[in-house]
């Protein structure tokens, strides 16, 4: 094999392009791998184009992917060469004491579990590196082809974390706001978990018609006006129980606070990529005694997760087919794909580009 791979790369703020590296190298507990099907996230948009996460000079881009095990460290023990395997984008250390007290997303810091194209390179490589492969590879199903697979790399599980995150109890009215690849997941988590009602606001008919899909019950467009107006006219003035944020911009928590009940959650899972501070209403968070608990936080990762989310494609619970709307079957089309991320066009959701 050779020493040399290709992938493609954030060269500075902007700017993308493709870049020859080192193979990377393993330790005793982790895995080599190579991908068999990767997807751009907006994650990656906001990293390049937004400057999120400050600059990063030659970091191979991309956090979704499944895979083919090509190497594993002496010490693994359930993973082989030519395993088929999902891909979790968030890859925690397990043996830091922010796992052990629940919070695996950040072992030894904020958001530290999010390694590929965050604070190592990524995945949309000829080969990556998995640290931990027992605890952060899950075996793929034969059931579930390697482009469904993609979405449990990352929509499918912040998505769900979202409806998690907010606690949805049988019969909730819930507002998820924001209906792309992620909000989508949120509605069918939200659904899973019982919720009664569904808000869907967003805008685009292709991720509306997805939102029935899955469950919306109401489509609030907010193109035509303020959604919390449109909200509580739709329920007769009664504030919703939850809100899920999976889009929006830094005032829409403002928005949130204002239709979700005393006692409610707003559960956040949008990567706010611009601004400095997020505005809370006073009297609607009740002077700050409301009991109203805004929470945000990254998905879990790990093999665990993966292997109860894969469950649900395997037996018939979900189905991610309404989520790939554009398809590339060559490595070198990745950067179109994530192109298309950046863009939006009205007929996109999720790209996927596979590779086998």
């Amino acid at each position: 094999m050779s020493k040399k791979m290709n992938g493609l790369a954030m060269l500075g703020f902007d700017t993308i392009g493709w870049i020859e590296k080192d193979i990377p190298a393993i330790g005793p507990m982790d895995a080599l791998c190579k991908p068999l099907a990767i997807s751009p996230c907006t994650s990656d948009v906001h990293t390049v184009w937004e400057r999120a996460l400050g600059n990063r000079h030659n970091l191979i881009l991309g956090h979704e992917a499944c895979a083919e095990v090509v190497e594993v460290g002496s010490l693994v023990k359930d993973f082989k060469p030519g395993d088929r395997v999902i891909i979790p984008a968030i890859t925690p250390d397990w043996e830091a004491v922010e796992s052990q007290a629940g919070y695996s997303q950040h072992s030894y810091g904020m958001l530290n579990g999010w390694k590929f194209s965050n604070v190592k390179d990524g995945v949309f490589a000829d080969y990556f590196h998995v640290n931990q492969a027992d605890g952060n590879l899950a075996h793929l199903p034969k059931e579930i082809s390697v482009e469904d697979a993609v979405m449990l790399s990352d929509m499918i599980p912040t998505g769900f974390h979202g409806a998690n995150l907010a606690e949805v109890e049988y019969g909730d009215t819930v507002a998820v706001v924001g209906i792309g690849p992620v909000g989508l997941m949120a509605v069918a988590g939200s659904v899973l978990r019982g919720a009664g009602r569904v808000f869907g606001v967003g805008s685009r008919q292709i991720c509306q018609d997805a939102a029935k899909f899955y469950g919306a019950t109401d489509l609030i467009n907010y193109r035509d006006g303020n959604i919390v107006s449109q909200i509580l006219d739709a329920t007769g003035g009664k504030p919703v129980d939850k809100v899920i944020l999976a889009g929006g911009e830094l005032d829409t928590f403002e928005q949130a606070v204002r239709m979700v009940k005393p006692g409610g959650i707003v559960s956040n899972i949008n990567y706010l990529g611009t601004g400095d501070f997020i505005r809370i209403p006073r009297v609607e968070w009740g002077l700050g005694m409301g009991h109203i608990r805004i929470i945000g936080g990254l998905m879990p990762g790990g093999r665990k997760n993966m292997e109860f989310l894969a469950r649900l494609m395997v037996h018939g619970r979900l189905d991610v087919s309404p989520l790939l709307t554009h398809r590339f079957h060559n490595f070198k089309d990745a950067d179109e794909a994530l192109l298309l991320m950046k863009d939006k066009p009205s007929d996109l959701i999720k790209p996927v580009v596979s590779l086998y």
